[in-house]
């Protein structure tokens, strides 16, 4: 079986479609088959072989035919239709006086469906904006309420570090982000610097979590009691990429020691300290 990858969006999902024998070639436009009706994308994977009894074929859509000059016309005149669906919504929007936020509106390859993506903190009532939008652009009208994160997604953006949103370029789904991972790399926990546009905690929180897990074990666990070349402490901090320990002296002072330097973890507080 020959398979290729479709896209329909920059930034988004790769998906699988049966070519046949159909040859497509990359970036080639191409017409395929959907849940939701015909589809207009783009070839992101050229067509590879796979045993067919290794993929699931009953979930399995299908290339239909190459993108024609007509069909890549229609596309543009739907883009033209979405910018006005927008438009159109969002004064409607401030007209009934709804708390939702328009993102962004897509139309159906056929036309005769637009589907309206929105942000809200509650529940909101819109049947009279879908029945008045409805009416004006003649077609089936959808409202779909995305979460802030997708907002991002669909926007874009510039992020603190100065590169375009991870979510807008590369990433293709969004991982769970706590901030048990910030205390793990020892971040400041300032929500400002934690959070990115989107108001949640940046994604790339979870990209270099694991190797801090896996240098930790090598650690000492912090207020763990450890016997150094320095001297007896009990650890404060530590710095896993730089294989340093920062511990507090019997005195009270913090010393910053090599992980090589600590001899050996305590089982509890120095009986000088307890008695002193």
């Amino acid at each position: 079986m020959r398979l290729l990858g479709v896209k329909f969006r920059q930034h988004g999902k790769t998906y699988v479609f049966d070519c046949g024998e159909l040859d497509c070639y990359l970036n080639e436009w191409v017409i395929v088959e959907t849940e939701q009706g015909l589809a207009l994308g783009w070839v992101a994977l050229e067509p590879w072989e796979q045993d067919p009894e290794t993929i699931q074929q009953e979930d399995l859509k299908k290339v239909v035919r190459k993108a024609t000059k007509e069909d890549l016309e229609k596309a543009q005149q739907l883009k033209d239709l979405a910018s006005k669906a927008k438009e159109a919504c969002v004064e409607l929007i401030r007209r009934y006086e709804l708390p939702m936020k328009l993102v962004e509106v897509q139309p159906v390859f056929d036309g005769n469906r637009l589907i309206f993506y929105f942000t809200s903190e509650s529940r909101v009532d819109f049947r009279r904006l879908v029945k008045e939008l409805a009416r004006r652009f003649r077609c089936r009208v959808e409202m779909r309420q995305i979460g802030v994160r997708n907002e991002a997604k669909m926007i874009g953006g510039i992020g603190s570090c100065g590169r375009e949103l991870c979510c807008a370029t590369f990433l293709k789904g969004f991982d769970p982000v706590s901030v048990r991972m910030a205390k793990d790399q020892n971040l400041s926990l300032n929500p400002q610097k934690l959070s990115g546009l989107c108001g949640r905690l940046m994604c790339c929180l979870a990209y270099e979590h694991q190797v801090y897990l896996d240098l930790r074990q090598r650690f000492p666990s912090c207020k763990k009691w450890v016997n150094t070349s320095k001297g007896v402490g009990k650890v404060k901090r530590l710095n896993v990429l730089m294989d340093k320990v920062i511990i507090e002296t019997l005195e009270g002072e913090e010393v910053e020691v090599d992980l090589q330097e600590v001899l050996e973890v305590l089982p509890g507080k120095p009986k000088a300290e307890e008695k002193g």
